[in-house]
């Protein structure tokens, strides 16, 4: 078997990577400069190595120096992703027998915090739309309703009228992997949402329809043209953070944290199968307490 240089071996795997995987262009220039960097340290190393003779000591020494150099914990992972990758295909192709990457671990990454908005800045977004307006009154409802409920964006323009319980208070939601569960909903959404269904979704609806939002078209409206919607009524209240569709869904989960809820109860509501993907609102209602100790605690 002819012995390749690093070089060749890097182009035989990103070749490699295109036939068997499809991968973009984008992605195997990422694969690639990952590797060359890594040639050109162990070339340089004060014990030279290459990519037939490298070491998990080796890896942990190049990791180390890229750590020190500022290289952020993302990007480390990428960077082992790709050692992983590559010496599959070393040993898939018969270059290598031994596998030095068998025994290491991804650094585990810190998990971004959700975006939220104060207490405030939600009061002022659910005041923006004009109700004299069915579009609007429509959005009014449909805010209430988010923030009453951590509803996703895909489970509110979703929603049907079999699934509203107003006499109950509750909505049933059909969540991710078709679960159910069922959500209260609060005095002021029930009451918005009654207004609504009496005056603003006749005026929208074109044909029969059963579902609970309709666009000003008539027909089930997408989590896009909602996004868009909550956007304009930020900008009309001055709400300037930045916003995405689950902003509500988080305001809601961490506004409950804030005063005094049991995470397993906002589990249940968001419909989390995993306590864990709710953990990180914790992180999120503990920030704005230390915020708010920092600044009217007299030793803040």
């Amino acid at each position: 078997m002819k012995i390749l240089s690093d070089e060749e071996l890097i182009e035989a795997f990103i070749d490699n990577l295109w036939i068997e995987k499809g991968l973009s262009e984008n992605t195997l220039n990422a694969y690639r400069t990952d590797l060359s960097k890594f040639a050109a340290y162990g070339a340089m190393s004060s014990k030279p190595f290459s990519f037939l003779h490298f070491h998990k000591d080796d890896i942990d020494a190049y990791v180390a120096s890229r750590i020190d150099s500022g290289l952020s914990q993302r990007s480390v992972a990428r960077l082992l992703s790709s050692l992983r990758v590559f010496c599959a295909f070393l040993i898939q192709s018969k270059q290598r027998e031994d596998n030095p990457m068998g025994q290491m671990r991804n650094p585990k990454l810190a998990q971004p915090l959700p975006k939220t908005l104060s207490e405030q800045q939600v009061e002022d977004l659910l005041v923006a739309p004009n109700t004299e307006n069915p579009i609007e009154l429509r959005d009014k409802a449909m805010l209430e309703v988010l923030y009453a409920t951590g509803l996703r964006v895909t489970e509110l323009v979703s929603l049907r009228m079999d699934q509203l319980g107003l006499q109950q208070g509750v909505i049933r939601v059909v969540g991710k992997g078709n679960k159910e569960r069922l959500v209260p909903l609060g005095e002021q959404a029930i009451e918005w949402l009654q207004t609504f269904l009496k005056v603003g979704r006749p005026a929208l609806l074109k044909t029969e329809s059963d579902i609970v939002f309709p666009s000003s078209r008539g027909v089930k409206m997408t989590r896009q043209t909602f996004w868009h919607r909550i956007k304009f009524y930020a900008q009309k209240a001055d709400v300037r953070v930045h916003l995405s569709p689950h902003t509500l869904r988080h305001a809601f989960a961490t506004h409950l944290l804030n005063h005094g809820a049991d995470l397993r109860v906002v589990q249940l509501l968001l419909g989390h199968s995993d306590l864990s993907t709710t953990q990180i609102y914790t992180h999120v209602a503990t920030e704005r307490l230390q915020s708010l100790v920092a600044q009217h605690h007299p030793r803040g």
